[in-house]
């Protein structure tokens, strides 16, 4: 009996510091997301002086990066108040990652096309460029897929 309480206190004092891991997981991506903002902001005013294309890309780059921290800082407070993990937020996370990817690499193609910038293996470029938007693309509707039939499956097991 005396080793089942030991057992016991330490269970519970593992559930606390995983709790806290939590919050403290939960809190950097609030805050991390937070700096990311401010500095994108601030990337944006100081690239404006070079150009308005490359300004409004930085930041379009780093507001989304934004929505993916605050997303993960969702998926950790849910958990803390439900104690399960939703597959749903990570879906999220991908759609919005890849079309993060999709955006920044076709701003960034566009970018180089009006800004004439030289560039080395334009052939090659463009292929990767293509490839890596179809995958991109591929994995936006694999992962929109896949939370339709988790939702359904939510709703069937309910």
């Amino acid at each position: 009996m005396a080793e089942e309480q030991k057992t016991a206190i330490y269970v519970g004092w593992m559930e606390r510091l995983e709790q806290w891991g939590y919050v403290t997981a939960g809190l950097s991506f609030l805050i991390l997301g937070m700096v990311v903002f401010g500095y994108g902001w601030v990337a944006f005013y100081r690239a404006l002086n070079e150009s308005v294309l490359l300004a409004a890309m930085l930041l379009m780059n780093d507001l989304l990066l934004v929505l993916i921290l605050l997303e993960l800082f969702r998926t950790v407070l849910n958990f803390l108040k439900t104690h399960t993990v939703s597959l749903e937020s990570f879906f999220y996370v991908g759609i919005v990652a890849a079309i993060r990817k999709i955006l920044t690499t076709g701003a960034k193609e566009t970018y180089f096309d009006i800004s004439k910038a030289p560039r080395p293996d334009e052939a090659g470029e463009f292929y990767r460029y293509l490839m890596d938007t179809g995958l991109n693309g591929l994995l936006i509707l694999v992962l929109v897929v896949a939370m339709f039939v988790y939702r359904r499956f939510l709703v069937m097991r309910a």
